[in-house]
């Protein structure tokens, strides 16, 4: 009778993350704890579950050097695993935050081969563990993984391939979940239906490739994307971010969301058009209020449509500092008339102005995740404020005679 073989699937852990300014009582910054804790309570999921094979399909911290809390929290939780589940196999893939950009540098992932971790840090790697008559491809995010052959070797009953990457025209538009590329990868280079299982990891997102490649998506909001990540989830009914247990002889297959440790708010948006500074403020509080158990200790976007410049300026700013007191982030994203060009004679136009300009870029700009956007936008309008002020010096060849 075939050997039974569970395994769980979990990527994308982004230990270290930060973002935006608010600390812990102890001094951490707040995702970072949060992150730290969601990453404990799916070890105590994943022990609970006791599979034989656990698979970390990258990017276990968010930079190449992570701080000293982040590498203690994640030494004593794998030493955990290794503890509580002595004969199960655990294998991890060093993702594109992992992996360092030149070869002198080592990777911080071998710090896990000492618990018995099987690591591939800097190159492919197969694994095989014949007494699970298993074998395990491997394949980090780092040039030497390039052109690699995607195919099961030997005679194992189970062949497993874990790959940290972009699979070619599959992700949707802007789903780049972070500030550094991926390697890129054909589907069809998968040759998936040659293996029991293909273990994907970079995209945050929970997502189904073929019947048996899965990207099993991130345990937190920890990339630039967090809204459109959100917006996707909804779009196909996924229930937040998680981790997938999968039975290889049975083909069983269940995705285990977690319970975020803080809660992402997109508040009703506010059409602005016309509205005045008063009435702004106005609708801003009551979508505030309206927000079923308050904005308190929350991650909170507002956005607001076709709000002129002047209006923004003139917003309370009292109310502004209030909210953003009360929850964790408060962005309020105030977002300009699009302008219109002129297709032909006496068709109406507007020519965006330079602080347009800069603002749309600003906006559009991938950005590293502890930047506040707004606070980026506003330094930029002010810089842009002080240059126009400056006094404006002619060639001696462009002045008229006599000046």
């Amino acid at each position: 009778m075939p050997q039974r073989v569970r395994i769980v699937h979990l990527a994308d852990l982004h230990l270290g993350f930060r973002q935006f300014q608010r600390l812990t009582p102890t001094g951490i910054n707040q995702r970072e704890a949060d992150v730290a804790l969601v990453f404990r309570e799916a070890m105590d999921r994943l022990i609970a579950l006791r599979p034989d094979v656990v698979l970390v399909a990258g990017d276990v911290f968010h930079a190449v050097r992570p701080s000293n809390p982040a590498i203690l929290h994640a030494f004593r939780q794998f030493s955990r695993l290794r503890a509580a589940l002595p004969d199960a196999v655990v294998c991890m893939v060093a993702g594109n935050h992992d992996a360092p950009k030149t070869t002198e540098t080592g990777c911080i992932l071998r710090l896990f081969t000492d618990l018995g971790v099987l690591v591939a840090d800097s190159e492919p790697q197969r694994f095989e563990v014949p007494e699970r008559d298993l074998a395990i491809l491997a394949v980090p995010d780092t040039p030497a993984a390039q052109g690699i052959r995607l195919q099961p070797e030997g005679n194992a009953r189970y062949n497993l391939l874990i790959l940290h990457g972009e699979i070619a025209g599959v992700l949707p538009r802007g789903a780049q979940p972070g500030d550094r590329a991926a390697t890129e990868i054909p589907v069809d280079a998968l040759h998936a239906s040659h293996w029991s299982y293909v273990a994907l990891g970079h995209y945050h997102v929970y997502r189904q490739i073929t019947p048996n490649a899965y990207y099993s998506g991130s345990l937190d909001y920890t990339s630039t994307n967090s809204w459109g990540e959100r917006a996707e989830e909804r779009e196909m009914d996924i229930p937040g971010k998680g981790f997938v247990e999968r039975d290889l002889e049975s083909g069983m297959h269940r995705f285990h969301p977690l319970v975020p440790r803080r809660t992402l708010v997109d508040l009703a948006e506010i059409p602005g058009r016309e509205m005045s500074a008063a009435e702004l403020n106005e609708a801003i509080r009551s979508r505030v209020d309206a927000c079923p158990g308050g904005i308190e200790d929350k991650i909170v976007r507002l956005i607001v449509r076709d709000v002129p410049r002047h209006i923004t300026r003139d917003l309370d700013p009292r109310a502004q500092r209030e909210y953003k007191r009360r929850a964790l982030h408060f962005q309020l994203d105030a977002r300009r008339p699009e302008a219109t060009r002129a297709l032909g004679l006496g068709a109406p136009s507007r020519r965006p102005s330079l602080a347009d300009m800069l603002e749309s870029q600003l906006r559009a700009r991938s950005l590293a995740s502890d930047v506040d956007r707004d606070a980026l936008v506003a330094l930029g309008a002010r810089y842009l404020r002080d240059a126009e002020r400056l006094p404006v010096s002619r060639p001696a060849a462009l002045m008229p005679e006599g000046e």
